[in-house]
């Protein structure tokens, strides 16, 4: 089952399923239904339906509680660690580790994505991420799993430049990774998600990225259970599971080469995939000018 929230053209946001190629309203927001989406669905009364073409898709939750990102795949971690002249630390063989990002930067697969101000490397990362459905603390990782609503694409975009600059104050990732994520175009129940997933990224139509699913070092039922303890997840709540292998610029210039593969501009396209998930397709556009903190930073 396919579950998608989008805007009307008075700006009014909805909850719909999705039925043979068309949204079918819900009677709440989709944040409200998340712990019972078989009755919800039910609820919703036969009738032709939307075309998703003449309406804005947004995230599915369009303001989640929070947003944590992990960086769960093992290639990834390896290759952007070298590629910042890093070896990978042997602590995240033994505990997984997340960051929190920006709710309020969360934008619809098919948005213009702006260049985070000051950036000259702007990058995409393509990844899945779980939505919460309901409440759990300190859960085992059999029992996370039971609080998965359903799976979502997610790009969480990075500006490396600023990220590596802010990281060597041993604090962040932050400016380097919230001035966007994109989500969408729908959240797919877990019983139909396959589990070795296809992943793959395109920009400007060319194949950068291609990986899968089961490549996940660690389980979504793991990092949601580490996410809950000592706290609460909360129904909306985002678990991205970081970038499959590939999955980004950073990697593919380390190996390739910068001329292969150079950081994102305005104009590109891009275009990230997963089996079962849709697209996120989505246009990279200017973003918006520093404003110094300081007049001698000026």
């Amino acid at each position: 089952m396919r579950w998608s929230s989008y805007a009307e053209a008075d700006g009014t946001e909805r909850a719909a399923v999705w039925r043979d190629g068309r949204l079918h309203p819900a009677d709440a927001p989709l944040i409200d239904l998340l712990g019972t989406l078989d009755e919800a669905a039910a609820r919703v009364p036969a009738g032709p339906g939307i075309d998703p073409d003449t309406v804005r898709l947004l995230p599915p939750v369009p303001r989640p509680p929070s947003v944590r990102d992990f960086m769960a795949f093992e290639e990834h971690v390896v290759t952007a660690s070298a590629a910042i002249g890093l070896q990978v630390d042997p602590l995240w063989y033994r505990q997984p580790v997340f960051y929190f990002t920006n709710p309020a930067a969360l934008r619809g697969a098919h948005d213009p994505v702006p260049v985070a101000p000051g950036s000259a490397a702007f990058d995409y990362e393509l990844e899945i991420a779980a939505v919460i459905g309901r409440e759990g603390a300190d859960l085992s990782p059999a029992e996370a799993v039971a609080h998965v609503a359903g799976y979502t694409l997610f790009c969480d975009w990075s500006a490396r430049d600023l990220q590596a600059e802010e990281m060597r104050l041993n604090l962040g990732p932050a400016k380097g990774k919230d001035s966007a994520s994109s989500c969408g175009p729908w959240m797919l129940t877990p019983d139909e998600l396959p589990a070795a997933a296809a992943m793959t990224a395109a920009v400007n139509g060319r194949r950068y990225s291609a990986g899968r699913l089961d490549a996940l070092y660690w389980s979504f039922g793991e990092m949601i259970a580490y996410a809950s303890r000592g706290t609460r997840v909360l129904p909306g709540d985002l678990i991205g599971s970081g970038t499959v292998g590939t999955g980004c610029i950073l990697e593919l210039s380390r190996v390739h080469g910068a001329d292969a593969y150079p950081y994102l501009v305005p104009g590109d396209r891009v275009r990230l995939e997963i089996d079962g998930l849709g697209a996120i397709d989505a246009p990279v556009v200017p973003g918006a000018p520093v404003r110094p903190l300081r007049k001698e930073h000026a």
